[in-house]
């Protein structure tokens, strides 16, 4: 009986993702690692590493060192949804397009089996919202990885928000909607909307308005410690309270969001230890390249290529 168990969660539809699981699944195993799928998918890694040790993932995860996702980051944000209440730490592959919360490309899977049966890798962890909605006498709660949106239900018409900062009035925005960000999210939604790039290590929450007919509009960044309410007013049109485009709850005039700090962390597994400097110009494509280092000017280097 084996003692160590990883977790594969696999994105839904793509079939290399299983392929890349079965793969994973017959290395670990010969070193004496168990895998452990999620979803219900075992039997599809199965056929294809059938003299490896796979199981199905059930229960809490408390004898789970590790949950390696193999997808984009849709796939990492439905596995944050296990993973965070059981702070089993996440390793994405990304098979999508950007994949900024992934470590690897699926082209760099090679080493991952040695670097996962030797415990080489390192973990980090990223602020996350507790989200709390109240519509009338109901009451929704969730979490958020990347951001809570607010947005408006109706196309045709805007929405009324007053938003409020450890219990003081802030602005009152008539508005497209309103993000309530991660450091996480802020490349993410935050960021097409027009707000700053937060550093990972960095705790704090982004408030972006998205297009608020006002003068006083501007993304903002907040402690993280801060309580942030957003009223819907009393001639607002409904809206949309999503949590990551994952989770929603839709909302008539009078509801109140409440964003604070989560207790819980989540926590993604690095290999590489690389400054997140190098993941941001390698995954927006940053122009560093072409710089001219004359005489008495100050060399600028290049981004080395890094495991993302």
């Amino acid at each position: 009986m084996t003692e160590r168990h990883v977790g594969l969660w696999l994105h839904s539809n793509r079939l290399e993702a299983v392929e890349a699981a079965a793969g994973l699944a017959r290395g670990l195993s010969a070193r004496g690692i168990e895998c452990l799928v999620a979803q219900g998918r075992a039997d599809e890694v199965r056929v294809l590493a059938s003299d490896a040790a796979i199981g199905d993932m059930n229960g809490d995860g408390h004898d789970i060192e590790l949950l390696v996702v193999l997808g984009g980051d849709g796939t990492i944000l439905s596995a944050a949804e296990w993973s965070l209440p059981s702070q089993v730490p996440l390793l994405g592959v990304n098979m999508g397009h950007v994949g900024f919360l992934a470590e690897l490309e699926a082209s760099q899977t090679s080493d991952l089996v040695q670097s996962v049966a030797e415990r080489r890798y390192g973990v980090e962890e990223r602020v996350t919202l507790a989200i709390e909605v109240r519509c009338g006498d109901e009451v929704w709660r969730s979490f958020a990885v990347n951001e809570l949106s607010i947005e408006k239900a109706v196309r045709s018409r805007m929405i009324d928000v007053l938003v409020s900062v450890d219990n003081r009035p802030l602005s009152r925005w008539a508005c497209d909607g309103i993000l309530v960000s991660t450091p996480t999210g802020s490349t993410a939604y935050a960021f097409s909307a027009g707000g700053p790039v937060i550093w990972p290590d960095v705790a704090a929450i982004e408030l972006v308005p998205l297009l608020a007919h006002a003068l006083f509009a501007r993304p903002l960044v907040l402690s993280p410690e801060s309580k942030i309410e957003l009223y819907l007013m009393d001639r607002s049109d409904a809206a949309a309270f999503w949590c990551d485009g994952r989770r929603q709850v839709v909302c008539d005039a009078g509801a109140v969001a409440v964003v604070t700090r989560n207790e819980q962390n989540l926590r993604l597994a690095r290999l590489d230890l690389a400054p997140f400097t190098n993941r941001l110009v390698k995954k927006f494509q940053l122009p560093v390249e072409g710089w001219r280092n004359g005489a008495g000017s100050a060399a600028i280097p290049v981004a080395k290529e890094a495991p993302c």
